[in-house]
């Protein structure tokens, strides 16, 4: 028996590539990106040479799982009868019925081959260890949502956004670039993590209510509605914490991620301040930009500290 449909009108579908861009959910797309800039820009001020086509590579195979993943948990969402007509999150495409849950299913599987052919390229250039994270990261792309026990239903979905958004994704970056492991990549690949687990966070309290009635205990519904707003609090902050070693290490261009601490404080005083219901996908989307700011900035600093950008003809 298929899910039954939400019986609230919704507008008019949109055609054609507006479909698909609307099921990539583009607002949180930026959680794929800061990773591999920080990871990056970390290398090359620690004397890496520049690998552009694996840097380009890296970045757009990261946005490629992450919208393969989004699809996937469009569809299987669906399927599982959990976008129910008062669902207060983002639109969704296969519950909407702007396309059906086989569409969606078969674009994530190409976006996932498209992924594959470019991890290929990465493999050559940054061997078995890129092997590693590529094939893990494709295989919990798929267990996030998929399987009799997805990930997305359990406590331990900003867990796996913090290790596949943060830590491994920057180290793999670094890797790309520079052959080496660095204790500094995983460093700011553990604070690079924890805005991004925040963003899963918000999508959860501000769907605690429908999890609890279906059974779902993700952290949120653990945590409870207090303990979630508290636990975002630690995860929007702590990041800023690994900016003194950074510079201690020599890299004290990272003190400008700390431009991006008004707008994380902000955040957790308005979620603390019991903002809730569909409010909160601004607050989602505003945590994506700060999680993006955070590695931005991060990235920009410790390349102009060390000359980087400088060297390479980039204009200042």
């Amino acid at each position: 028996m298929k899910p039954e449909l939400p019986t609230a009108v919704i507008e008019a579908p949109p055609h054609g590539w507006r479909v698909w861009w609307t099921a990539a959910r583009p607002r949180t797309l930026t959680l794929a990106t800061a990773p591999v800039l920080a990871g990056t820009a970390l290398a090359w001020a620690e004397g890496a040479p520049f690998v552009w086509g694996a840097a380009l590579a890296a970045l757009l195979a990261a946005l490629l799982i992450q919208i393969g993943t989004n699809l996937h948990n469009d569809a299987a969402d669906f399927e599982r009868g959990n976008d129910r007509p008062d669902r207060l999150g983002p639109l969704r495409v296969t519950a909407a019925g702007w396309a059906s849950a086989a569409q969606v299913r078969a674009a994530a599987r190409g976006v996932f081959a498209l992924a594959l052919l470019l991890g290929c390229y990465l493999v050559a250039v940054g061997g078995w260890p890129i092997l590693a994270i590529g094939c893990a990261s494709l295989v919990a792309a798929q267990a996030y949502s998929g399987g009799r026990h997805p990930i997305s239903h359990s406590p331990y979905g900003e867990l796996f956004v913090w290790v596949f958004f943060g830590l491994l994704a920057v180290v793999g970056s670094h890797w790309l670039q520079a052959a080496v492991l660095s204790p500094l990549a995983f460093l700011v690949g553990a604070a690079v993590g924890l805005p991004a687990a925040a963003v899963l966070l918000v999508n959860n309290l501000r769907d605690l209510d429908a999890d609890v009635r279906a059974g779902r205990r993700t952290l949120a519904a653990v945590l409870g509605d207090r303990g979630a707003r508290r636990a975002y609090a630690v995860m929007m902050l702590a990041p800023y914490a690994v900016l003194p070693p950074l510079a201690e290490a020599g890299l004290g261009g990272a003190w400008l991620a700390a431009l991006s601490l008004p707008a994380a404080i902000a955040l957790a005083r308005q979620l603390r301040g019991g903002i809730a219901g569909p409010a909160l996908n601004l607050v989602l989307a505003r945590t994506a930009q700060c999680a993006l700011a955070f590695a931005a900035l991060l990235a920009v600093g410790v390349l102009l500290a060390t000359g980087v950008l400088l060297a390479a003809g980039v204009p200042i």
